[in-house]
């Protein structure tokens, strides 16, 4: 066990390197996940902005590919890179690794996290996965082109199948092991930190809903993360050393008839996949979900509605998320009994999801609504998480998921309930943390044109993708001019593109606004917003230890607000009872 006297204590840094390049602090460790996944979501925005450029004018002439006119193996390799750095570098990394990192430890009351080592190597790590995810792009024939799925034989056979299939899906490969590895690293921490470093009087029972969704998502990521690093190396095998995981027999490929490799199952790399791939969307999902219950009950000046129901709701959705993976598969042939009950237990997640929506609308009825920029995100996560959840009750059933699984119904799908939802918690939580982060307030008008800009435009992206689908637009298509029936679906892809842009330009004012805010901001207080959890009892930014050596003890719960009698319509959690005003 870990405990405060135990814990990885650190002096305060000295030098430049250890205090801002390899530093134990979790503040600063934090912050660097959120700059990689800043850094991240741009770099997969512009890959998508060349994705959508051409499938709407496939012959223009692009000054990033070779010979300007963009091949469709090139066109795949985007497709591959935009999922894979989205999915791995953005919504995996910022809201776990980086305000994870930031805010669970001062919120439980605690000096830093329990390894703050293997926190600094968690980070690198991932950094180092980046890197090699990266190089990929330079690499002799491309970057891979089996989409952020990698699936084999398409994966697992090199080069004879293709551009990008030989040393970039390698280097692929390898990049998402390291970053299982960094996530491992990451979760173990999480998990110690927040069951053994929490400050006197913080029971479960007081935890703030953000620590209570930061520690379920390192549960499914210590369980997750272990079996896609597995795959991976399985999946190294069959390519470098002549195993046959993945490999059936019998392959004839560009005419080449595969002799060398037998009795392998690309379903079994499928199900490793997919039992890591749907706990990946609530590893994405539920820091959205803690910090969207926070956000509500801070700016409705209400306590949480059914603090009990929405931890139990995360927990259900936590279990549930490992029982679910085959709805992924309904297309590859499994037994129509395994379809029905992964069906029905796809139709049962949505009863622990339906208890946090109606516990959110029931925080915000009645209460005095601040409509600041990170509450407008967080009611933008609700009705993104709506929307996109109620398109997958079409796709749980396997009736209807074998029209629609191989068309833009997905995409929509998927991009709504997992990217772009989670996307709005990030925001939201950059709004609201930021003063915490770096002292000063981002710009409160920049912030709504930019809440506004953003989420009309992905409403005018993905809403319309779900028609293309009904219709049964193909995805991963690289040009679909000469497909005779998609030609009166084209207007709509060129709608969605323009859509694209201006969303792609409305984060341009977010970008200046953290940059400008950052220097120039207005100077915040120690607690700007009248929030009740611990990271607001210190100032904006913390001190190096958090408490100045002295750990706080909590008295109350994380959501004790407009109390009768108190004299605030807030009370923090370390405010002894005596010291709580009375009304007059």
């Amino acid at each position: 066990m870990v405990t405060h006297e135990s814990a990885g204590h650190h002096h305060a840094p000295t030098g430049f390197i250890r205090k801002y390049v390899f530093s134990l602090d979790h503040k600063v460790i934090g912050i660097q996940y959120w700059f990689l996944a800043l850094f991240s979501v741009f770099l997969g925005m512009f890959l998508s902005a060349l994705m959508r450029l051409h499938l709407v004018w496939p012959t223009l002439k692009l000054p990033f590919v070779a010979n300007g006119i963009m091949l469709p193996e090139q066109y795949l390799a985007l497709v591959t890179m935009h999922g894979s750095i989205m999915v791995f570098m953005v919504l995996t990394t910022a809201p776990q690794g980086g305000f994870g990192n930031f805010a669970l430890p001062i919120q439980i009351g605690a000096e830093d996290m329990a390894f703050p080592v293997l926190n600094m190597l968690s980070f690198w790590t991932t950094f180092v996965s980046l890197m090699v995810l990266g190089s990929a792009f330079f690499v002799t024939g491309g970057a891979p082109i089996g989409g952020w799925t990698a699936y084999p034989p398409l994966s697992a056979l090199g080069e004879i199948v293709g551009p990008g299939q030989g040393l970039g899906q390698t280097l692929w490969i390898i990049g998402v092991a390291i970053f299982c590895v960094a996530s491992l690293l990451g979760a173990l921490n999480f998990i110690t930190t927040t069951v053994d470093l929490r400050a006197p009087g913080m029971t479960f029972g007081r935890l703030p809903l953000t620590v209570w969704s930061w520690l379920i998502t390192a549960i499914l990521g210590l369980l997750a993360f272990g079996v896609l690093l597995a795959a991976c190396i399985l999946l190294l095998l069959d390519r470098l050393a002549g195993t046959s995981f993945f490999i059936p027999g019998g392959l004839v490929v560009s005419d080449t008839v595969i002799t060398w490799h037998k009795g392998g199952s690309p379903l079994l790399w499928q199900h490793l996949f997919w039992f890591f791939g749907h706990p990946e969307v609530y590893i994405a999902i539920l820091p959205g979900m803690g910090v969207t219950s926070h956000l509500l009950s801070t700016f409705s000046r209400k306590p949480v509605f059914g603090y009990k129901a929405m931890v139990g709701a995360m927990l259900g959705i936590g279990f549930l998320g490992f029982c679910v993976w085959g709805h992924h598969m309904f297309v590859s042939g499994m037994s129509p009994y395994s379809a029905f009950a992964f069906s029905i237990m796809t139709m049962t997640i949505g009863v622990p999801s339906a208890i946090k929506t109606f516990n959110w609308l029931g925080t915000v009825w009645g209460g005095k609504i601040q409509f600041t920029t990170a509450m407008l995100f967080a009611l933008g996560f609700v009705s993104l998480f709506v929307t996109g959840g109620l398109s997958g009750l079409f796709l749980a059933q396997p009736s209807l998921d074998l029209y629609l699984h191989d068309t833009y119904f997905v995409v929509a799908h998927f991009h709504l309930i997992m990217g772009v939802a989670a996307i709005f918690g990030i925001f939201g939580a950059t709004f609201f943390w930021f003063p915490k982060m770096f002292g000063r307030m981002l710009n409160e008008k920049l912030g709504k044109a930019h809440f506004w800009l953003t989420f009309i435009g992905v409403y005018s992206i993905f809403m319309p993708m779900h028609f293309l689908g009904l219709a049964g637009h193909p995805r991963r298509y690289a040009d679909t001019t000469g497909v005779n029936f998609l030609a009166p679906l084209h207007t709509v892809h060129y709608f969605i593109t323009i859509a694209a842009f201006i969303t792609i330009g409305a984060q341009l004012i977010f970008l200046v606004n953290v940059f400008y805010s950052m220097f120039a901001g207005e100077k915040a207080s120690a607690n700007p917003w009248n929030a009740t959890t611990l990271e607001w009892t210190v100032p904006s930014p913390p001190p190096f230890d958090n408490f100045a050596g002295v750990v706080p003890t909590v008295y109350h719960g994380a959501y004790e607000f407009a109390v009768p009698g108190a004299s605030e319509d807030f009370i923090l959690q370390d405010q002894a009872p005596e010291k709580v005003g009375k009304a007059h």
